[in-house]
């Protein structure tokens, strides 16, 4: 459970300003939820100046996907066996069924832009208290050498420029397809709860992508699609959705 705290000055710092730490004692996650971080993970935080508030919500996804990518590629150019690192909706990353990392990103507006402090961390070293991505990969490969965070935080931010360049020449269109692949959710069923009448109603829905503003794209048994939003009292995204026609 690995969140990096987005100090409340940090957006002061130039565009492109990285901060790296080796322990994280008072982070900060969605909902206010605070996590100690300890030596093994992979945390730093980026800065970032955007001028469209209509994309800002979607750099999340454009991040967790350079995220996985970067191990991609530091797996594939030292020959180790593929790590599945997969993206659950909006901000975690899974492996193994657990949580090893995660991405904040807050924004604030002045001079007509958007400054944007993205967070990451991420588990390469630390199998307590769930799993790490070395521990991952001495399962599969015990003769293999282990992943190093300097590494990964290279690789990141080559796959970001590229991916982030695509993302505000095209939009999150181009990005798609690639973090479908990625992450956990395709045609996944989920439980929708609506109040009709003074009593709760349970609908299932069939989750079918993204919309354009960043929300799960479902399809009800109606075939009437629906917008998700999370109802915003739940510590799990994907309990107490809301859903809206659209």
């Amino acid at each position: 459970m690995l969140f990096l705290i987005s100090f409340s000055n940090f957006s002061e710092l130039p565009v492109g300003s990285v901060c790296v730490t080796d322990v994280q004692l008072k982070g900060r996650g969605r909902t206010k939820n605070v996590w100690e971080s300890p030596k093994g993970c992979l945390m730093y935080s980026f800065t970032l100046e955007m001028e469209d508030g209509r994309v800002v919500p979607l750099v999340q996804y454009v991040v967790s996907l350079a995220v996985t990518e970067a191990v991609n590629h530091v797996c594939d150019k030292k020959g180790f066996p593929y790590i599945d690192v997969k993206i659950k909706w909006p901000n975690d990353l899974y492996l193994n069924g657990l949580k090893v990392g995660g991405i904040l990103c807050t924004s604030t507006y002045r001079s007509k832009k958007f400054h944007v402090s993205v967070g990451v961390g991420l588990n390469v070293d630390n199998e307590q208290p769930t799993t790490c991505l070395n521990a991952a990969l001495k399962d599969m490969s015990p003769a293999s050498n282990l992943l190093k965070r300097e590494e990964i935080l290279g690789a990141f931010f080559h796959q970001f420029e590229k991916f982030f360049d695509l993302f505000m020449d095209q939009g999150f269109k181009s990005l798609e397809e690639l973090y479908y692949r990625t992450w956990l959710h395709s045609e996944q069923r989920v439980i929708v709860e609506e109040k009709v009448q003074e009593q709760v109603v349970q609908n299932v829905v069939t989750i079918q992508g993204l919309t354009s503003s960043g929300y799960l794209l479902a399809i009800g048994d109606d075939n009437q699609m629906y917008e998700l939003h999370p109802d915003g009292n739940s510590f799990d995204f994907f309990k107490g959705l809301v859903r809206r026609k659209i």
